[in-house]
């Protein structure tokens, strides 16, 4: 579901990354998607009565004859019971969520979760290109030791106390200032600190989604963003991104026909594929979110990776409807979770409620010891010297793509991501699995992509790709895959 950058390109290859209305649900199966997330929420418990065809339709804008099909159907799969004279009831007991049944039926054994197991559990000597972190070697480990040998001997320092609700204030003031340099103004009672991207991700949903609700995410996107946004039973809306942005006229016509409640992405450099958004797509993407009364959510957790970032939609909006969330977790260390959210101040309140109500606090030990790492000048020099290397093994790797018979999607300006292209007839899933054998763990493309039309593509985390055997175990399953 991506755009190429050439349109010679995409004729060539016809129509693998298109929309078709095939793809689409029909107002049935939205119906029946409502009503079972409905149920797997406990917002339905068994048992319970459902609304009747004619409020349920009136409710939800569509035909009587909809709500029918759409009940008969439920009906015949056991979800809910026809009871005569009396309406339709919720059958027996809600099931246990999974996640596994929740993912895309084709190629279930490629997902987003299959990615993240693989990359975490392989063995020490497993090499990792498909992974999403830098090599423990290419971050601050001394800095880390000499910070927390200075915390140890700080005797003002918290170790065994929860915190402020809303997290370590000097953090957060580091934080604010942070910001106001990249033209985001949040002052520090605006900044919520939170253990990692994804758990802002998941108070974020809770706070602003209900089971069925929609929301649109970028096709190819971070991974992780589909598996967190099915934990709350969401309805996903795929938008194709380009090398600028989001397709903004598949972008209008998403949030015209689905009424989205949130949009989420990548600020600056985009996951997976190196793209970035223009100041123009950011601008009418706004204006977009504003008309359709869209809340959108900024990701930036790759914000220090490029030294000229483009301006980020909380800049332009003045936080108004922009939530924009960061982490420390690939630039500094992943063993001590800091992430953090910088939003309105009345969403901010009632963020810090769900936060104590889930967690009922963040690390203080962990923000003290970022907060010291972004002081004592060894989070500057650490940036410095990583921006070096990571533009060094882009071109390494990029050389080594196009050497093995893959096209990139985008040259990137930055980061550590690169988008390629296989030769035309593999599937990536199958490379996967054969390079899995020989201890290199790859990231297949429809892991990223929610419509599952990313097959040829896999993406490449240049820092974990500098060993010539995963360049070799790839070429021998491309030749497999033939």
């Amino acid at each position: 579901m991506l755009h190429k950058p050439a349109a010679s390109e995409n004729a060539a290859r016809g129509s693998a990354f298109d929309t078709t209305a095939q793809d689409e649900p029909t107002l049935v199966e939205k119906v029946m998607g409502i009503i079972r997330g409905r149920i797997a929420a406990l917002s339905l418990s068994p048992g319970a009565r459902l609304p009747s065809i004619r409020r349920l339709a009136e409710t939800m804008g569509v035909s009587k004859s909809t709500v029918v099909e759409a009940y008969d159907r439920l009906v015949a799969e056991g979800v809910i019971q026809s009871r005569r004279g009396a309406g339709f009831y919720v059958a027996g007991r809600a099931q246990p969520f999974s996640l596994a049944a929740a993912g895309p039926r084709l190629d279930r054994e490629i997902n987003p979760l299959w990615i993240m197991r693989q990359s975490l559990e392989a063995d020490s000597a497993a090499l990792r290109p498909g992974c999403g972190w830098l090599p423990e070697d290419w971050l601050p480990q001394e800095g880390i030791r000499r910070a927390l040998r200075a915390l140890a001997r700080d005797e003002s320092a918290a170790f065994t106390e929860y915190g402020d609700p809303l997290g370590y204030a000097p953090l957060r003031l580091h934080l604010s200032r942070r910001l106001a340099e990249q033209g985001v103004e949040a002052p520090p009672d605006q900044v919520l600190l939170v253990d990692s991207g994804t758990q802002a991700l998941d108070l974020l949903c809770r706070f602003f989604v209900q089971p069925g609700d929609a929301v649109l995410i970028d096709d190819p996107c971070y991974f992780n963003f589909q598996a967190a946004l099915r934990t709350h039973r969401v309805q996903l809306i795929p938008v194709p991104y380009t090398p600028s942005g989001p397709d903004l006229d598949a972008f209008a016509r998403a949030a015209e026909e689905h009424r989205p409640k949130l949009y989420i992405g990548n600020a600056g450099l985009h996951n997976p594929t190196g793209g970035m958004m223009s100041p123009a797509t950011a601008h009418r993407l706004l204006k977009i979110a504003e008309q359709h009364d869209m809340i959108v959510i900024e990701d930036n957790i790759f914000a220090d990776f490029h030294p000229a970032p483009s301006p980020l939609l909380a800049e332009l909006d003045g936080l108004e409807r922009i939530v924009h969330i960061g982490s420390f977790s690939k630039t500094l260390t992943a063993a001590a979770r800091v992430g953090y959210i910088a939003a309105r101040g009345d969403w901010i309140e009632g963020l810090t409620d769900l936060k104590l109500a889930t967690t009922f606090g963040s690390s203080p030990l962990s923000a003290q010891l970022v907060h010291t790492l972004l002081t004592d000048g060894t989070y500057r020099r650490h940036i410095e010297t990583l921006r070096v290397k990571l533009a060094s093994a882009m071109t390494l790797t990029s050389g080594r793509l196009k050497a093995a018979g893959l096209e990139l999607w985008t040259e990137p300006q930055g980061g550590m991501f690169l988008w390629a292209r296989l030769p035309e007839g593999m599937d990536s899933a199958l490379i996967a699995r054969h390079a899995l054998e020989r201890g290199v763990v790859f990231a297949p493309g429809n892991v990223f992509s929610l419509s599952q039309s990313a097959a040829h593509y896999l993406r490449f985390n240049v820092a974990q790709s500098a060993q010539p055997r995963i360049f070799e175990v790839l070429h021998d399953a491309m030749r497999v895959a033939l």
